[in-house]
């Protein structure tokens, strides 16, 4: 039995690296109005067009020692490391939420939430289409459980419907529609009482790391918040129950 979870595991890793080859493709194109999908993988500096050999997710990386094969310009080390990440996250939801249809929902959210991260990080924006395809995803996942339907409809609202007015009091400098349309979706996907709790941890992570950030490396006051739910989304989806029944305890 350890024998066939840990081939089950290594299979969900080689496909998580996979996709998080794509994430990549999806990071540098976005922002930037590029087809994510026509346009063949190719070399920024030297437009080298990348072999399937090229595109190994990590292994490519190392073999070519993260350079361009024809340029010898040096590559990202983001490739790699968004490709294990991606890898990793499905692990774990698999781990946790066990072998079925939610965690492959949860582990698309997952890759989502990788990307307008990343964007989000570098740009202060989160990518529109990034918050449709979660709330697609969460439309699905309502369908598989329509017996909670009513949550799942509370929680589009739960946090975005704050974040908003927020949004109207401070006229934008408060939050930006990226981050109300992303609790909006995720809302959606995992109902008002773990959206909540994916808001609360999402403000913990962004207060504290954000002021590291600004101590230890003269990081300024613009504070990109869509890491932080994003983070706070995946620990609410993973651990959400537990997270409220230790709260409750606390009371």
């Amino acid at each position: 039995m350890d024998t066939i979870l840990i081939f089950a595991e290594i299979l969900i890793f080689l496909f998580g690296i996979v996709i998080g080859s794509f994430l990549n493709v999806c990071i540098y194109r976005i922002p930037k109005g590029e087809d994510i999908v026509k346009v063949n993988s190719h070399c920024m500096t030297c437009g080298y067009q990348l072999k399937w050999y090229d595109l190994i997710p990590i292994f490519s990386y190392i073999f070519l020692r993260g350079k361009c094969r024809k340029c010898k310009t040096k590559l990202s080390c983001q490739y790699p490391i968004v490709e294990a990440v991606n890898g990793f996250m499905y692990v774990l939801i698999f781990a946790v939420n066990g072998l079925n249809v939610e965690s492959g929902i949860y582990s698309l959210m997952a890759s989502a939430l990788l990307v307008l991260s990343v964007i989000d990080f570098r740009t202060y924006e989160i990518p529109f289409g990034i918050n449709v395809f979660i709330f697609i995803l969460a439309c699905i996942h309502m369908l598989l459980d329509l017996a909670r339907w009513k949550d799942y409809v509370i929680g589009f609202f739960a946090v975005s419907a704050f974040l908003y007015l927020l949004y109207l009091l401070s006229k934008g400098r408060a939050i930006g529609g990226g981050d109300i349309k992303l609790m909006a979706a995720a809302g959606m996907m995992l109902g008002w009482k773990a959206i909540i709790i994916a808001f609360v941890m999402g403000c913990i992570l962004g207060s504290v790391i954000h002021l590291l950030r600004m101590k230890l490396t003269n990081e300024d006051h613009v504070l990109a918040m869509g890491p932080y739910l994003a983070a706070g989304i995946l620990l609410a989806a993973l651990w959400g129950d537990s997270l409220l029944q230790m709260y409750m305890r606390l009371w």
